[in-house]
């Protein structure tokens, strides 16, 4: 009786193989559908940055009459520049804190262009999306601080 007993309490190995097959292709399923927003929030995050990024560039335009030009680059809101022209009123901190400019989430640097192509008035800010090329779809698209095709 105990040996009968015995056999009736375990598992035996096709059944262990078919929940260990079933949680592999459970994990499959759910693995690829969290990969895809790993993708989409990169590319949140990089229009955060480029947010914070403006804020830091209209705040040493406040201060200074002007926009950082593209030769003194971001590196302008961390660094005072000492390349034409010196801002005269240059804050002792910086603009951004942690005294360095943010990669974009791809770990690349953002872009500025001062004019700006896409904003003639003012400056350019953009990533190169998970490509690091100029272009592409997807997340592999350019994230800029101008409005899109499409949204005027």
């Amino acid at each position: 009786m105990d040996a009968h007993r015995r056999r009736e309490a375990g598992f035996t190995l096709i059944e262990i193989m078919a929940v260990v097959l079933i949680i592999g292709l459970l994990g499959g399923i759910v693995g690829a559908a969290i990969f895809g927003r790993i993708d989409q929030a990169r590319v949140t995050t990089a229009k955060t940055q480029i947010k914070q990024i403006e804020a830091a560039l209209d705040f040493y335009r406040m201060d200074n009459g002007k926009y950082p030009t593209t030769d003194q680059g971001l590196d302008a809101l961390v660094h005072p520049p000492t390349i034409e022209p010196i801002p005269r009123n240059y804050r002792p901190e910086g603009y951004l804190s942690g005294g360095k400019v943010p990669s974009d989430p791809w770990n690349n640097p953002y872009n500025y262009l001062s004019p700006g192509q896409n904003n003639a008035y003012s400056f350019d800010l953009w990533s190169l999306g998970a490509d690091g090329a100029p272009g592409g779809s997807d997340t592999d698209s350019d994230v800029g601080n101008w409005a899109e095709e499409g949204q005027g």
